[in-house]
C-alpha cells in the first residue's frame, strides 16, 4: 500500500510539473517573445506596461480556460470510458457536443450573441446539451434501468442528427454567419470575458473533486455491472450522476471554446499507460494531464503561423490522433484490470 502510495505521488507530481512547464512556456512565446526571467518581475510589477497587458490579458486568462476545459474534457472523458466500459468512448461520442453545437450555431444565425452579450453562447450550449441529456435519458431508460449500451448507441445517431442540422444551418447561413460558425466549431481558448472564465475553472474544479465521490464505484464498474452490484454499488443511481456529471462538463466546455475533439479520447488513454486503471489515480492525472495537453495545443496554434492564429481543434486533431495511435500500438494500456478494487 505504501509503495502503491509513493508510486501515485510521484506520478501526480510528474504530470502537475509538466503542466507547470507548458504554462511557463506558454506565457513566454508569442507574437512578442518573453524571457522566462522577466516573467514574474513583469507580473509584479506595478507600472502598465505593453508586456504586462499581454501576460495578464492575454495569455494567463487563456491559460485558465485550457487547464478548466482540458481538464473538464479528459476528466468526462475518463469517467465515460469507466462508465461505459469502453475504451473508444469520448465526451463527443453522445451527441451532447453536437447538441450544443446546434444551439450555438443558432445563436450566432439569429444574432442572439449581439443582443444578449457572450453569456448567450454557454447559454445556448448548455441549453442544446441538457436538451440531448434529456433524450438519451428518456430514450434509454426502461423500467427505471438506464440501458448503457443503448444509451451509446442512440447518443451516436443524435450526434450523427445534430451534426446534419449543423451542415443545413450552414447551407443556408450568409457568409459572415458561416465564417463564425467554422471558426467557433473547430474551437478556440479566445475568450475575453474574465468572468466566464473563472466560472468554468470553479464548475471544473469543483466537478474533479465530486468525482472523487465515486473513484471506487468506478474500480467496481470495470469488473462488470452484476460484479459492481454485488460489491455494494448502487449501479443505477451512479450511471446517472457520472453522466449527468460528464454531460456538465461536455457542454460547459463546449459551449465556451467550441468542438475540441480528442482530449477526452487521447489523454486518458495515454495516462492509463503510466499510472494504470485504478481512478484513484486514473482521474487527477488524466485531469492534469488534458489541461497541459490543451494549454501546449493552444500555445502551438497561436504561434505557429503568427501572427494568424489556427483554431486549436486543429492542433488538438492532429497531436490527439498521432497520441491515440503511439498508445494503441505500445500495446500498454490496462482498460479492464482485474486488482483495483
Amino acid at each position: 500500500m505504501k509503495k502503491r502510495m509513493i508510486n501515485w505521488i510521484f506520478w501526480t507530481v510528474f504530470f502537475a510539473c509538466i503542466l507547470l512547464a507548458v504554462s511557463i512556456f506558454s506565457l513566454c512565446v508569442g507574437s512578442s517573445d518573453l524571457p522566462v526571467k522577466k516573467i514574474f518581475s513583469i507580473i509584479f510589477q506595478n507600472s502598465d506596461t505593453i508586456q504586462r497587458s499581454i501576460l495578464l490579458d492575454i495569455r494567463l486568462p487563456r491559460i485558465i480556460l485550457g487547464f478548466a476545459v482540458g481538464g473538464a474534457l479528459s476528466l468526462a472523458g475518463i469517467i465515460l470510458q469507466g462508465l461505459f466500459r469502453n475504451p473508444l468512448v469520448e465526451p463527443y461520442t453522445l451527441g451532447i457536443s453536437g447538441g450544443a453545437a446546434l444551439f450555438v450555431c443558432l445563436n450566432i444565425v439569429l444574432g442572439l450573441h449581439q443582443a444578449y452579450s457572450i453569456f448567450s453562447f454557454p447559454f445556448s450550449g448548455i441549453l442544446g446539451g441538457g436538451i440531448i441529456v434529456f433524450l438519451l435519458y428518456f430514450l434509454s431508460v426502461k423500467r427505471r434501468i438506464l440501458n448503457i449500451q443503448e444509451l451509446l448507441l442512440t447518443g451516436v445517431m443524435l450526434s450523427f442528427i445534430s451534426s446534419s442540422l449543423i451542415m443545413l444551418i450552414m447551407s443556408v447561413s450568409r457568409a459572415e454567419d458561416l465564417h463564425g460558425i467554422v471558426f467557433w466549431i473547430m474551437g478556440s481558448l479566445e475568450t475575453p470575458d474574465g468572468v466566464l472564465i473563472k466560472t468554468v475553472f470553479f464548475i471544473s474544479i469543483l466537478s474533479l473533486i465530486v468525482s472523487y465521490l465515486f473513484c471506487l464505484d468506478l474500480n467496481a464498474f470495470s469488473l462488470g455491472e452484476e460484479e459492481a452490484l454485488h460489491l455494494g454499488v448502487n449501479t443505477e443511481r451512479t450511471k446517472r450522476l457520472l453522466f449527468i456529471l460528464a454531460s456538465i462538463l461536455t457542454g460547459l466546455s463546449v459551449s465556451t471554446c467550441g468542438i475540441i475533439g480528442f482530449v477526452g479520447l487521447a489523454v486518458p488513454h495515454f495516462i492509463r499507460m503510466f499510472v494504470g486503471s485504478d481512478y484513484r489515480i486514473l482521474l487527477i492525472t488524466s485531469f492534469i494531464a488534458g489541461a497541459a495537453f490543451l494549454i501546449f495545443c493552444d500555445t502551438i496554434a497561436r504561434t505557429i503561423i503568427a501572427p494568424m492564429e489556427l483554431p486549436v481543434g486543429v492542433i488538438t486533431g492532429i497531436l490527439g490522433g498521432g497520441l491515440f495511435i503511439y498508445a494503441l500500438n505500445k500495446k500498454k494500456m490496462f482498460f479492464g484490470r482485474k486488482d483495483n478494487v
